[in-house]
């Protein structure tokens, strides 16, 4: 990536993205602290415990959410060790809305009664999934956060990943998130070998520039390509050993060149509302930054990345 697509990136989240992401920018690109990120990112948090207020851009909502907190200790996870006390309060929150068996539902029914994307917004079903629930727990284990339905959910992961036959792209991300950081590292391993095939055969491992574009959407992107960057955002990925270095070069040359000219990169399903767009794409500019950075593809005049984990 060239420095002048950097600056053109640069210039569209200050242009176009929230303050949250703003702030994540600078942090992960420009030295920045990580306290103002924690302070936007805390202004979306329920007395509950629980994350709503459009965290999730595509749930507009105040009602706390579980793809929220999803989006939450994704960020929080960007920061270092997440506070004992505000993973024990998700930890509440989330125990109050999971399943008996531990399971998370993506999100509730308070979703039907609030502004959000149509295709929550006529959701019917809210029982647990899989991809949500292993995608949080994983991160749960790697800040070492213990509470009694974590424990639950972690049970639940196992039992429904061992008897997967097939998957889809959603949840192989969550699965690899789970299997990168549950505590049993020969079962994972031993897991992540023995789902390769199925992982492999959920993404498109050299789609076409076209691929992907926005399309209707119901309770997933029907149109989102997903690429073997999804499942390995970084090279120190459990998931990353499944695909060849080719592979992994295209999808990156890939992510390049698929960058606006005005600096952003576009959401993967169907314009709803603007805000919500204007959101997701702040949101997914900075995440394409920091796979590219990961992989050494940002010139070498840029920053380099922090190293206070």
């Amino acid at each position: 990536m060239t420095w002048e697509s950097f600056l053109a990136a640069e210039h569209f989240i200050m242009r176009t993205a929230r303050l949250l992401d703003r702030h994540r920018f600078a942090y992960h690109f420009q030295a920045g602290p990580a306290q103002p990120v924690r302070s936007a990112l805390s202004a979306y948090r329920n007395i509950d415990g629980g994350y709503g207020n459009a965290l999730d851009p595509d749930l507009r909502g105040h009602a706390s959410q579980p793809l929220a907190v999803d989006t939450a200790l994704r960020i929080l996870d960007e920061l270092g060790p997440v506070p004992h006390d505000l993973g024990q309060g998700i930890c509440r929150h989330l125990a109050s809305v999971a399943a008996p068996d531990g399971g998370l539902p993506p999100v509730t029914p308070a979703v039907r009664h609030t502004e959000s994307a149509p295709w929550w917004r006529q959701r019917t079903d809210f029982g647990p999934d899989l991809a949500l629930t292993a995608s949080i727990t994983g991160r749960l284990h790697r800040h070492n956060i213990t509470h009694p339905w974590r424990d639950r959910a972690t049970a639940y992961c196992w039992k429904h990943i061992d008897a997967l036959h097939w998957t889809e792209p959603h949840e192989a991300v969550g699965i690899c998130a789970f299997l990168q950081h549950v505590p049993d590292r020969p079962r994972a391993l031993h897991t992540i070998n023995r789902l390769s095939t199925m992982i492999r055969a959920a993404v498109n491992v050299r789609p076409a520039d076209g691929a992907g574009v926005p399309g209707p959407r119901s309770a997933a992107p029907r149109h989102h390509v997903h690429t073997p960057l999804d499942l390995a955002p970084d090279p120190s990925c459990i998931a990353r050993p499944l695909f060849t270095d080719s592979e992994i070069d295209d999808a990156l040359e890939r992510l390049e060149r698929t960058q606006r000219p005005d600096g952003g990169w576009d959401t993967s399903w169907d314009h709803w509302d603007t805000a919500a767009t204007l959101e997701l794409e702040g949101m997914r500019t900075v995440q394409r930054l920091r796979v590219l950075r990961a992989y050494g593809r940002l010139a070498p005049t840029l920053p380099t990345p922090r190293r206070d984990r």
